[in-house]
């Protein structure tokens, strides 16, 4: 059995963010239950380019495996009373709406606690549920801007500069997740449910760490480096290279060491002006000027066999595709594969939560819109022929719902 395969979430999630943090908890085994809006086509992720086709995307199938689906409409009364029976069955709520919504659509946990008493009722937004900015929408670009990140991205003089990845949606779903699952051991220890409330600004923020340890106590302003370097340690950067790229890391003393010693100049390993994190620091354009032209003399290839024999934390600078092949990925089994019936064989990223043995278990693919009805309304709630049919002719599922099921 996967670590939680006894949990059950019911997912008011669309694209980027919250699907991210629920696919992972599907990974591990957890039944989530995703709500999608027949009146919109369900998740816009279904519809995200280059790959897509009708209601079929490989943006979505990346977020959206192992899940199940079913359209529902919740601004009805009946489409309530569907969500208030899975809520009866269920551990969690999880959603992720802008910070105003959860109470709009009554899925916090004093709306749904007369329903289900232990009921987690998780809810991802840009700001979260109070503030100025609670009715703002929140997207990664949008907060990378707003939370410091793009001033510190980029070539010193550049423009403000995004991550080349949606980091804040991911981090937030992960950490989302991670609330998740400490309000249902919470909940199952205690008896009583709890809603937990998680931004992407406020996991953004929180991830400047110790840039933002250093203003708040010290009025320390951290500024963009060249060659993407560490703030604070040198060498700790990109080299170039006679063919490429290649990153170094020294973040301890006895790298620095074994580094210049490589690289033919054992005597800097003396010098009194780089001794020390401190001394490297302070003379950071000195260490520089001396080791940028011994690496960018030889190729990448010898460069890293040169320096991980001489055990110095060292990587090439890869491509999507480079990283993919490399052995360790393979020997890890990060890739993992699925089978669609429009895209065919699709091979996407795994999680990387590798908990006992759930990293080895198959993965279905993301679920086509309401494609889990039958099983929802039957073998889950129950429904009978005629209760099924009176939900239908009061909207609960969309008025297009019959045509949206799978055999």
């Amino acid at each position: 059995m996967r670590p939680l395969a006894d949990v059950r979430i019911v997912a008011i999630e669309q694209y980027g963010a919250g699907p991210y943090g629920s696919v992972h908890l599907a990974d591990l085994g957890a039944e989530v239950i995703k709500i999608e809006d027949p009146s919109t086509g369900g998740d816009v992720g279904r519809y995200v380019p280059p790959f897509a086709e009708d209601e079929d995307s490989l943006f979505f199938e990346t977020f959206n495996r192992n899940k199940r689906s079913l359209s529902l409409d919740l601004s009805t009364s009946a489409g309530r009373s569907v969500l208030e029976d899975l809520v009866r069955r269920s551990d969690a709520v999880y959603s992720n709406l802008r910070g105003d919504i959860p109470e709009r659509l009554r899925i916090r946990h004093a709306d749904l606690r007369h329903v289900n008493p232990r009921i987690v009722c998780c809810s991802l937004s840009g700001f979260g549920m109070d503030g100025p900015r609670r009715r703002q929408p929140g997207y990664d670009y949008l907060i990378q801007g707003l939370a410091g990140w793009m001033s510190l991205t980029g070539e010193p003089g550049g423009p403000p500069t995004k991550s080349g990845l949606s980091v804040v949606d991911f981090s937030s779903g992960l950490a989302a997740a991670l609330a998740l699952i400490a309000g249902i051991h919470a909940a199952r220890r205690d008896g009583v449910g709890l809603d937990c409330d998680i931004s992407l600004f406020d996991v953004a923020l929180s991830m400047l760490s110790y840039p933002a340890t250093w203003h708040l106590t010290a009025g320390y302003r951290t500024e963009r480096t060249r060659l993407s370097a560490h703030p604070s340690i040198v060498p700790f950067q990109n080299f170039r290279t006679r063919d490429g790229w290649i990153v170094v890391v020294c973040a301890k003393e006895k790298f620095w060491r074994r580094l210049v010693a490589a690289l033919g100049r054992p005597d800097l390993a003396s010098d009194e002006r780089f001794a020390d994190f401190s001394g490297r620091w302070a003379n950071r354009s000195e260490v520089l000027e001396i080791l940028e032209p011994l690496f960018a003399q030889q190729t990448t290839e010898h460069l890293l066999a040169l320096l991980t024999d001489a055990e110095v934390p060292c990587a090439p600078v890869n491509d999507i595709s480079q990283a993919l092949d490399d052995p360790q990925a393979q020997a890890r089994g990060i890739v993992v594969e699925t089978s669609h019936p429009r895209f065919g064989a699709v091979r996407q990223v795994a999680s990387p939560l590798r908990v006992g043995d759930a990293h080895a278990d198959g993965h279905r693919r993301a679920p086509l819109r309401n494609e889990d009805f039958g099983y929802v309304v039957g073998e889950l709630l129950g429904y009978d022929g005629e209760r099924v049919v009176a939900l239908e002719q009061a909207g609960a599922f969309g008025h297009a719902a019959c045509a949206a099921q799978p055999g």
